[in-house]
């Protein structure tokens, strides 16, 4: 089981993410959305394509800004991950046991 966890909270826990570029990106169903809005932010990336950004917020303290991306509509090659979230491993913890 895989957790992204965030002061001590579990956002999301998966069997079943998928690992591109190190980064392990959650099946949409495995986020506990209340603690995620979408945001304005998009980047590109060449062979993903578009990305999308959540905010995290867990609790009172600072929401974490642009702490989680996905590709809503990704390019052919990345297809298998449309709509899977990934974190900034620098702001949310993962674990993978």
């Amino acid at each position: 089981m895989t957790k992204a966890i965030v002061n001590g909270v579990t956002i999301a826990s998966s069997d079943a993410t998928i690992i591109v570029e190190g980064n392990h990106y959650f099946p949409p169903d495995s986020l506990r959305k209340q603690f995620f809005e979408p945001t304005e932010t998009h980047t590109f990336c060449p062979w993903k394509g578009r990305a999308s950004y959540y905010t995290v917020e867990v609790g009172d303290t600072e929401p974490l800004t642009d702490a989680a991306w996905y590709y809503p509509e990704p390019k052919a090659k990345a297809a298998e991950i449309a709509n899977y979230v990934a974190f900034y491993k620098n702001r949310v913890e993962i674990l993978d046991n």
